[in-house]
């Protein structure tokens, strides 16, 4: 009897996997916030720094344990290094305006990125989009205008304004993977992602101080996150290993919409009700960004 499976058995575990990165990255996410509260002077730089050099060091010593550490150069080409770019610039907008607006808000318009990438990719990748996909973009940024009421302003608006920066730098870094094609493995994507990052936050550090936590929680609370940021980044990896990257990019609004939980919930980061629309206008027209390139994808094959 036929399968009636659209997809290979290990779709499912792939679309199991990116949920499970989805949590991990909400928690991350939830651990950056806190760390403002446990210590209100140290510079988000400090966070994202620490969550790198965790992230590398997960990723290195394997390689390490192994002797093949040259085998995370991958082939070296300036993809990788323009992906680890906009990558770890979006890291440091994504943790700035974590800290500046909370958990739930920030990843809605970090979230965008997945908008952003159906938004150039007619340029960058020479990939059409349908009617109904433009619609759906001119949706994702009508609830990003919501989000940008104008009757906030200060650290807020910086904070909204840093948090679509970095979902603008995520597609970018997303859109460089793509142009790599296959030739580089997902270790080696994330270990440029890793070393870019480390110099640039070494470059920041070169002339701004370096203030470390001084309360014990605030240190587990900083590993916590690091280690959170590495799982994810491990299962988001698998995931996209092993299921259809459409798919995988709509589970992924798992974790904004977890974020926005943990938010309400742990700090009672409750979004204005313009925002909170706004929020569900992304997450709508994002999820059917994907599922839409499934159906035209179905319709050509």
């Amino acid at each position: 009897m036929p399968s009636r499976h659209r997809y290979p058995p290990t779709t499912s575990r792939g679309l199991a996997y990116m949920a499970v990165a989805g949590l991990l990255f909400s928690l991350m996410t939830s651990c950056v916030y806190a760390l403002k509260l446990c210590e209100p002077q140290m510079p988000p730089m400090v966070v994202s720094l620490f969550r790198v050099l965790i992230n590398l060091m997960v990723l290195a010593l394997p390689a390490w344990w192994r002797r093949d550490l040259a085998g995370l150069l991958g082939d070296r080409r300036p993809s990788l290094w323009l992906r680890g770019l906009f990558g770890s610039l979006a890291l440091m907008l994504s943790f700035a305006s974590i800290q500046a607006i909370g958990p739930g808000e920030s990843s809605f318009l970090g979230a965008t990125s997945g908008v952003f990438v159906a938004l150039l990719s007619p340029a960058v990748l020479g990939q059409r989009q349908s009617l109904t996909a433009w619609l759906a973009i001119g949706g994702a940024f009508t609830g990003v205008g919501l989000m940008f009421d104008p009757q906030w302003g200060g650290t807020d608006l910086l904070g909204r304004a840093m948090a679509l920066g970095s979902g603008l730098l995520s597609a970018l870094a997303y859109l460089m993977v793509a142009r790599a094609g296959r030739s580089n493995s997902p270790e080696s994507v994330i270990f440029y992602f890793c070393l870019v990052a480390v110099l640039l936050h070494l470059a920041y550090f070169a002339v701004n101080d370096l203030a470390l936590p001084a309360a014990p929680d605030a240190w587990l609370v900083l590993l916590a996150g690091g280690l959170a940021a590495s799982g994810a980044q491990h299962f988001m990896t698998r995931a996209y290993q092993l299921a259809p990257a459409t798919l995988v990019s709509a589970t992924g609004y798992l974790s904004p919409v977890l974020s926005l939980v943990w938010g309400i919930v742990l700090f009672a980061k409750l979004p204005a009700p313009a925002a909170l629309l706004g929020c569900l206008l992304v997450l709508a027209c994002g999820v059917t960004l994907p599922l839409l390139a499934v159906r035209r994808r179905n319709a050509a094959s």
